[in-house]
């Protein structure tokens, strides 16, 4: 069975290059989602500050759900103090470092800011210096109170010498230290007496009762290491602490850093159900036509007595040798493509840059394994029909196509397209990014169900074409309408594969562009102030700018703005899971620079344990009730709902009081949003005001009152919700959809085109027959044409179409009206390139094909 398969395959060489052209793209795109999703589980962030340290010892960083992966916290989980004496007095153990870390940064004598890493955790204990690579720095040179000790690379960038008097901002507070000492094998960092440190990163257990570290980091003697660990485990198991060597350092290193790469399997996740769908719908078409173009010597086989499952099991092993040859550069592309995709989401902030990916066979071996599924079950479809008829009936309709399509299909096309109406109703119902995404399912569904109901829609138009035409039409006009109508499913499947580029393009790129316009909407609708104050740089806003910009001149309102991350228990058929969703952190003077829509309760209640939630939300808990929370360094909290927003597109839906988040996610603000009355005087102060103080940047926004940008970037999902993340900056996950669509709309081009060329190729036969009948090369390229006319125009029509009510219905539940947002050149643009890749693809095989003398070509076929 497998050598005549094999010899099959080399006549029909022009149909299973498309087959091997869908399968190279398909196994590079489910390689690389699962390289991603791989990553997500086993790969570990590269150790760095604690390299020296041989064991870790630390709060649990993941909060554990049942039947479902554990979710990472970013926020750091306090260790009592009073561990670091235990540890210490354990065998093997050298030194055990109680290690801190907050908000520092230093201004020179002469006005300089000294330049770190991450202002956000550059301020540290004495005791950290013992981190350091190489030596140590001596006891001896410990600051005392009032003194600090200065990493190299900082204190030459801010001017600094051992002596000098400087500005240090930590934990959001100025005071004035003496420089004690520089640590030459130190680049940056901040270094105060430790219970100084203690003090300033306000470390305490959750319970608030005694002092706390973020970590401890062990150095232990030579061939030690597992001895100590295992020791350590034991004695912190009833504390609930992890320990952890080698690679696990890096996580336990940077939270943040480690809940980024948690990020990895949901983006694979999400990737894969538009990716699988288009991908299965290119294999398969691409079967379809390679099975079509071996009807009449599956026929031969039925006629001389093949039963119909060794038809359908030569036609599916056939093509699964030319998938399996084409697999192995397509699982090989697979890894380039997901490192490259590793680096786009680096380079934006998703992932940290320092996270590898993991690359192991199990991705490849998976991508072949579905793959294969996929060939094998594609094709035995398509074989199944000439299989089971008679060997004489079979021969006959081998050079034909079956006169009347088959009902279940139609009636199985209608059904998902009716489906597809109900599944664009979801923006209306619920404004989030996940009712959007239901006008993109809807418009991929509708698509599928048009693949099914193609033939029978061609051959009515086609057929209601035939009636109209004049008397007097020409040759070629009739036969390309006579051949649609005789070959509907040759031609309804080339309409499927161009309307479905129309739907995808529309309506995802539709989806992206209308969710971001409907946030930047709301954001820019909720922000009254004129103005952001920030401090990336200082590692947070000093806690003391808020109350000295409202004694401004020209100031009426200013409030501090934070956000954090928070975990949410949802329950879905029963089942409770935990979901991460990043919170603004806003103070009752909230009211005074934002507008969030309070449709219940009041803003000025936002104290203490309390929430405000967005209307979604509020169904289930409403104004009064109690919502169970877990903080971002995995606090279970109950907080009371004061107040229902109806800004959940630009905030998220939980807003936070910042009594809550206090001491959970460090309690420094990101901005200060300031309102004015707007006169130049008031602009001149905070101007004057942000110079005078290094470190502090000013957006002045003052255009947002007539229309233009908002004092802070839109998020889709949340990840840098508010008026702090930027003035027009661009969502990461925006940047993400755009290139996955970019990607994925290339692999559907090819994908139609190599079935289209396919097709063309295949019909040498037809093509010979009217030339030997008297038509010319010209009439047959003008016949071709008008084939592509047609394809080109019924798939437009139904593609702008099926995605005309997804969209409609995404623009009334976004931005109140049925048009979506978006750039205008997106539909001629699409309109555009079908039509190209129609003519192009069916013009240039016919052109090649012409070439053939039409003796040679009936003979070749034969």
């Amino acid at each position: 069975m497998l050598h005549l398969a094999v010899h099959m395959a080399r006549r029909r060489v022009a149909a299973l290059l498309a087959v091997a052209f869908a399968v190279v793209g398909g196994t590079a795109f489910i390689t690389a989602i699962g390289v991603l999703a791989e990553s997500g589980v086993r790969s570990h962030v590269a150790v760095d500050r604690l390299a020296v340290a041989e064991v870790v010892v630390t709060a649990r960083q993941s909060v554990d759900q049942e039947g479902d992966l554990a979710v990472a916290l970013p926020e750091r989980a306090p260790v009592p103090a009073d561990v670091v004496a235990e540890l210490a007095a354990l065998p093997g153990v050298v030194e055990a470092v109680g290690d801190v870390s907050f908000p520092a940064a230093v201004i020179g004598p002469d006005g300089r800011l000294g330049e770190v890493g991450d202002p956000a955790t550059a301020g540290h204990g004495w005791s950290s210096t013992a981190l350091l690579d190489g030596a140590p720095a001596q006891a001896d040179a410990a600051p005392a109170v009032g003194e600090v000790a200065l990493g190299a690379g900082l204190a030459a960038s801010a001017g600094a010498r051992p002596g000098d008097q400087v500005q240090v901002v930590a934990a959001g507070a100025t005071r004035t230290h003496t420089v004690a000492t520089v640590i030459p094998d130190s680049d940056g960092g901040v270094y105060f007496d430790d219970t100084t440190a203690l003090a300033l990163a306000r470390g305490t257990t959750a319970a608030g009762s005694q002092p706390a570290v973020d970590l401890v980091a062990l150095r232990v003697e030579p061939g030690a290491t597992e001895q100590v660990a295992d020791a350590a485990r034991d004695l912190v198991r009833d504390a609930g602490l992890v320990v952890s060597t080698g690679a696990a350092r890096g996580d336990v290193e940077s939270p943040q850093a480690a809940a980024g790469r948690s990020t990895l399997p949901l983006i694979a996740g999400s990737l894969s159900g538009v990716t699988l769908l288009v991908i299965g719908f290119i294999v398969a078409g691409a079967l379809a036509v390679s099975i079509s173009a071996q009807r009449r010597d599956l026929a031969l086989l039925r006629a001389v007595g093949a039963t119909p499952r060794q038809v359908r099991s030569l036609a599916a092993w056939q093509a699964t040798v030319v998938s399996w040859a084409a697999m192995v550069p397509g699982v090989a592309l697979g890894y380039v493509a997901a490192e490259a995709f590793r680096g786009l989401m680096a380079s934006i902030g998703i992932i940290p840059a320092g996270l590898p990916l993991v690359v192991s066979p199990l991705p490849g071996l998976a991508a072949v394994l579905l793959l294969t599924l996929v060939v094998q079950v594609a094709a035995r479809s398509a074989s199944r029909r000439a299989s089971r008829l008679p060997a004489t009936e079979a021969v006959a309709e081998s050079r034909t196509e079956p006169r009347v399509p088959s009902r279940a299909r139609a009636l199985t096309g209608v059904a998902l397209i009716v489906s597809s109406l109900v599944l664009s109703v979801g923006p209306v119902l619920s404004r989030t990014v996940f009712g959007a995404a239901g006008a993109a399912m809807a418009g991929m569904v509708a698509a599928i169900g048009l693949a099914l109901l193609g033939p029978l829609l061609v051959g009515g138009i086609s057929r209601w074409i035939a009636r109209r035409l004049p008397a007097r039409t020409a040759a070629h006009t009739w036969l390309a309408v006579a051949n649609s109508h005789g070959y509907a499913l040759r031609v309804g499947a080339a309409v499927s594969t161009l309307a479905l580029v129309v739907v995808f393009t529309l309506t995802y790129a539709f989806t992206q562009t209308t969710t971001l316009a409907a946030a930047e909407g709301d954001l820019r609708a909720a922000t009254t102030a004129q103005a952001t104050l920030s401090a990336p740089a200082l590692g947070g806003l000093p806690e003391d700018v808020v109350a000295e910009v409202r004694d401004l001149p020209g100031v009426e309102a200013a409030a501090p703005f934070g956000a954090t991350t928070v975990l949410t228990r949802t329950t879905f058929v029963g089942e409770t899971t935990l979901e991460s969703t990043s919170a603004a952190v806003l103070t009752p003077d909230a009211a005074g620079v934002l507008d969030l829509d309070v449709r219940d309760g009041d803003l000025a209640d936002l104290t203490g344990s309390t929430v405000a939630v967005d209307a979604g939300t509020a169904r289930s808990h409403p104004v009064g009730s109690t919502l169970d929370l877990v903080l971002g360094d995995g606090t279970p909290v109950q907080a009371q709902v004061v107040a229902v927003h109806g800004r959940d597109l630009a905030f998220g839906p939980l807003v936070l009081a910042a009594d809550l988040a206090a001491g959970h996610a460090f309690g420094l603000a990101q901005s200060v949003l300031v309102r004015t009355d707007g006169s130049a005087q008031a602009s001149e102060a905070l101007a004057e005001f942000a110079a005078g103080r290094p470190g502090l940047l000013l957006d002045d926004t003052s255009a947002v009152t007539n229309g233009a940008e908002p004092a802070g970037g839109a998020a889709t999902d949340r990840e840098a919700a508010g008026p702090a993340s930027g003035l027009g900056s661009v969502p990461p996950e925006l940047w993400i959809n755009i290139v996955v669509l970019g990607v994925l709309l290339g692999y559907l081009l090819l994908g139609v085109t190599n079935k289209l060329v396919a097709s063309t190729l295949e019909r040498r036969t037809e093509i010979a027959t009217l030339q030997l009948a008297g038509a010319t090369p010209r009439q047959v390229r003008a016949m071709m044409r008008r084939e592509a006319a047609l394809a080109s125009g019924v798939a437009l029509v139904t593609g702008g179409l099926l995605s005309v009510v997804p969209l409609a219905m995404l623009g009334i539940g976004f931005l109140d009206r049925p048009l979506p947002a978006g750039p205008w050149w997106l539909a001629p643009g699409v309109a555009v390139l079908v039509v190209v890749i129609a003519f192009a693809a069916i013009e240039l095989p016919t052109r090649r094909a012409l070439r053939t003398p039409p003796a040679q070509a009936l003979s070749g076929a034969a």
